[in-house]
């Protein structure tokens, strides 16, 4: 089982998740920017998350055999924040930078004005630079917001196969799929979607577009819910294909889009995923 998780926040994570999520099969990620879980008082503390993004945490990442990208924005909690305007002023030579492979995470958190405006801002910039678009849907009243995201998307002229709306749950779900987006679903251990309702998503509507994350972060969440989805799936009667198609496949088609995505084996390490008799978690082998 070969896992790119395409969304998860490892600046939050211990060396300790690295070492488990190359054991059970993860060999590239995707950290997009987003909230701390405090508000950021200034641009600067934002040049520096930045910095360490596509510096500090993409070489972290690399000693336990994961290749590391991003996806840079000013994140639609914050976008309300005044403080915060002036990082739209910055993001230009960050979204030029190796590594980051989309504009994100960009939306809506409460549907504000403010947030209108810093979502259309950026899709114009995902436009001038060529680049993808992770898309965050609300956690409160999350129909309207996806039904207004799509809405802005078409406005903004962004192709929507170069669009991702995470975060989606079965009430979501077909409207983002008639839209020709990918389909993005956060695998969480109380919150959002578990890996058994996704099994039965995948089973309703097919693979095609579908993009698995664990998103994990600072709250309670878990770095290995991608393996786990995956072993739900076999155990669900989907075929090893089928779960490389998932966990592999899709993330990788998305975000190759950027035309930066970086797949080799790092050095040191084979990029192979072996399974053990008797262990559902499939491990990795360094050389």
């Amino acid at each position: 089982m070969r896992i790119f998780d395409p969304h998860i926040h490892m600046s939050s994570r211990t060396t300790d998740d690295y070492e488990a999520m190359y054991a059970a099969g993860v060999r590239a990620l995707v950290e997009p920017a987003f909230w701390l879980g405090q508000p950021r008082t200034s641009v600067g503390s934002y040049t520096d998350y930045f910095d360490a993004l596509i510096g500090w945490e993409r070489f972290r990442a690399a000693q336990f055999g994961i290749r590391h990208h991003c996806t840079i924005a000013l994140n639609p909690k914050e976008a309300n924040d005044p403080r915060c305007r002036e990082v739209l002023d910055v993001l230009p030579r960050y979204l030029a930078k190796d590594g980051v492979v989309a504009v994100g995470e960009v939306g809506y958190d409460s549907m504000t004005k403010e947030e209108d405006e810093v979502f259309a801002r950026q899709l114009a910039m995902a436009l001038e630079h060529d680049l993808p678009v992770m898309v965050h849907t609300p956690h409160r009243d999350k129909l309207e917001g996806t039904k207004r995201t799509l809405d802005v998307v078409r406005e903004a002229g962004i192709a929507p196969e170069r669009v991702i709306v995470d975060h989606l749950n079965e009430v979501t779900v077909e409207l983002v799929k008639d839209s020709g987006a990918w389909m993005g679903f956060s695998i969480y251990p109380d919150t959002k979607m578990d890996e058994h309702r996704m099994v039965e998503i995948l089973r309703r509507y097919g693979l095609d577009k579908m993009i698995v994350n664990s998103a994990a972060d600072w709250g309670r969440s878990d770095p290995l819910k991608t393996a786990k989805t995956g072993q739900a799936m076999l155990d669900g009667g989907f075929t090893e294909a089928d779960v490389d198609k998932v966990l592999w496949q899709n993330p990788v088609a998305f975000y190759d889009q950027s035309g930066r995505l970086t797949l080799d084996p790092l050095p040191g390490f084979t990029g192979e995923a072996e399974t053990f008799e008797g262990n559902s978690v499939l491990r990795g082998a360094r050389k």
